[in-house]
């Protein structure tokens, strides 16, 4: 698959948001009850979706993983236990689509850092997956995900 790369510039968005830590392998267990605590947020609370789900990683030990499981929300909020309010901060990042199988998303991340690093682009946070629809209803290989970085030079 051919990835197509660019730099957006983005305002900042307000989000909820679980901080945990998982292994790879536990990784649909850990989204899948870090979304649904999410969901459950958003209903006692009356919140509003306001974007696709994402994970941002934080680090890239496939043992360890440092995530956070979050989703775009249409008002400012307050936590609750687990749940913590916070902002994407708004800037320039640096994105890919991918479409398929999650399993397949390697190659999506290396033509974006291939893109970053030949236009002198460097990280400035986490990596952030953005799920733009539902794996419950979508065939594997028709998954879209949206990769990014917020960058600098």
């Amino acid at each position: 698959m051919d990835y197509v790369c660019q730099v957006t510039d983005q305002a900042s968005t307000n989000v909820i948001c679980i901080r945990t830590r998982s292994s790879v392998e536990e990784l649909p267990v850990v989204l899948g009850q870090c979304y649904g605590e999410l969901m459950t947020y958003m209903q006692v609370h009356g919140v509003g979706m306001n974007g696709a789900p994402y994970v941002a990683y934080y680090n890239m030990d496939m043992t360890d993983l440092d995530i956070e499981v979050g989703v775009p929300v249409s008002m400012v909020t307050q936590g609750n236990g687990r749940v913590e309010s916070d902002i994407l901060p708004s800037g320039k990042y640096a994105s890919t689509l991918h479409i398929g199988p999650y399993s397949t998303l390697e190659p999506a991340y290396r033509a974006l850092m291939a893109y970053m690093e030949n236009h002198n682009l460097k990280s400035n946070g986490p990596a952030y997956e953005f799920y733009l629809n539902d794996p419950q209803d979508t065939p594997e290989n028709k998954l879209e995900t949206k990769i990014q970085f917020i960058v600098g030079n």
